[in-house]
């Protein structure tokens, strides 16, 4: 029995291709959006372990998780939240040298570069983790950054790091991704962020971690308002001085909390069919994307865990274009949007502008 709330990859996908039919049919606006240079500001490391990648490091590592492709898809079909959750951690556990977290890094940036056109990326990170399976702090940065060096030469594409705090794990995790952010960062670190299941883990606690990280000059990019009401996203923007929200679904929910965002050009990172799956939503229909747009507030579309959830970048912003009914114009402004709210260095936001409106021009836009 499935339990209360929780939609399979099967379902989410499902809703998802539901509402791609219509672009799908004339191929045009989909065609468009595979080809459209992006940027993608919400979206992890692990989590975007596609079942190619988790095929080799399961040959690596054997055990648990099939390295045969027949028998991975039918583990990557999760029956329920519990089975997620467990497919998830077994991800993770295959992650366990440098050498893996190298591999994870680059071969998730090929397909970023290959498949979804993504130029830029800034993927969170949780180091905690991998260090907490035995790999060292120093190690860990090393062969992330040498994955950064080489998806840059070799496919084109900026790759940054947000650290982020598994909120489930407590203040030993908080003091422990402080500690790696300001002592054992490499060039590529540009965010502090917060994960992790929002109900039970409250934001004051991890103030002083974000004020130590931002006087280091680090951007806050929490997560809030995913699974927990507005409050979670003030306690974000007050607290923990956050420049960007992961999520932020329920600040719907809140008029004084939109018209703040709108005021003050908080970006939300929107990932539709994250939120239907974990139920942050109940349908693609009901998702607040609308409802963000139409009150001012700047949104920026993601992935968030695209394999886990049975989706892509591509496809996000197709959900997107439906939800906002938007044309070719209305998805190439998404993807400014997302240059605008980036931590890119200028050059690279302005290099990455021009190539959208270079590919704009070249659709007769």
């Amino acid at each position: 029995m499935r339990p209360r709330g929780f939609r399979s990859r099967q379902d989410t996908l499902a809703d998802c291709l539901l509402v791609t039919e219509t672009h799908d049919a004339t191929g045009s606006l989909s065609s468009f959006i595979a080809g459209l240079p992006k940027a993608e500001l919400h979206v992890h490391h692990v989590g975007s372990a596609s079942p190619r990648i988790v095929a080799e490091l399961a040959e690596r590592h054997p055990g648990v998780v099939p390295s045969d492709p027949e028998a991975l898809r039918e583990f990557f079909e999760f029956r329920d939240f519990a089975h997620f959750i467990e497919v998830y951690l077994a991800v993770v556990d295959l992650v366990r040298t440098p050498e893996d977290v190298n591999l994870l890094t680059y071969e998730v940036a090929r397909e970023m570069a290959t498949g979804q056109q993504v130029r830029y990326a800034e993927l969170t990170c949780t180091p905690f983790t991998s260090v907490a399976a035995g790999v060292p702090i120093e190690a860990y940065t090393e062969a992330i950054e040498q994955a950064r060096r080489d998806a840059e030469r070799d496919f084109g594409l900026v790759l940054r790091w947000i650290y982020d705090i598994p909120g489930e794990s407590g203040l030993p995790a908080a003091d422990a991704t402080l500690d790696y952010a300001l002592h054992h960062a490499g060039d590529g670190l540009v965010g502090f962020g917060l994960g992790g299941p929002e109900i039970g883990v409250p934001r004051p606690q991890f103030q002083p971690h974000f004020d130590a990280a931002r006087a280091a000059g680090l951007r806050s990019v929490p997560h809030a308002g995913e699974t927990t009401g507005p409050e979670t996203v003030w306690h974000a923007l007050r607290l923990l001085g956050a420049e960007r929200i992961g999520h932020g679904t329920t600040a719907v929910q809140d008029p004084e909390l939109l018209a703040h965002l709108a005021a003050e050009q908080v970006p939300l990172e929107v990932c539709p069919s994250s939120n239907v799956a974990t139920r942050a939503v109940a349908t693609l229909a009901d998702h607040p994307l609308r409802a963000f747009r139409d009150a001012g507030v700047l949104v920026t579309i993601n992935s968030d865990d695209p394999p886990m959830f049975g989706t892509t970048l591509n496809r996000e912003y197709e959900i997107a274009a439906d939800l906002l009914d938007l044309d070719a114009s209305g998805v190439v402004d998404l993807a400014r949007a997302a240059v605008t709210a980036s931590f890119a260095p200028a050059a690279v936001r302005d290099e990455l502008a021009a190539e959208i409106t270079s590919y704009a021009e070249g659709a007769g836009l």
